[in-house]
């Protein structure tokens, strides 16, 4: 299991970089045309907090990278533990989700 991510409350621009590959082929997944959704919430709850939309370039994309940015309030939460599911999206309208849940945890922050 992967390590959780690290973040502080109340920060506005975070970014965790993913690449995506498929379990079956070990190929990276094209994400051209795709939207790729961070769905974010609390451990434990069914509460869904936010979704950050991924952004790549043309290169990224194709090389089944994007990159979610955390901006404004998103983390004015309280410290805790996070969890949050990769959702994909074609421009085919079909939809399949990360089975692997990514975890985080957010501190404090000093001011």
């Amino acid at each position: 299991m992967a390590e959780p991510i690290l973040l502080v409350q109340g920060d506005t621009s975070p970014q965790l970089k993913v690449t995506l590959t498929r379990k079956d082929t070990g190929l990276v997944e094209d994400l051209t045309g795709s939207t790729v959704k961070l769905h974010f919430r609390k451990k434990a709850t069914t509460t869904l907090l936010f979704s950050i939309t991924g952004q790549s370039t043309s290169d990224e994309a194709t090389d089944g990278i994007t990159i979610f940015a955390f901006s404004n309030t998103q983390l004015d939460l309280n410290p805790g533990k996070y969890e949050g599911e990769i959702e994909v999206t074609t421009d085919a309208g079909v939809k399949e989700s990360v089975y692997e849940i990514v975890d985080f945890v957010l501190r404090e922050d000093f001011a």
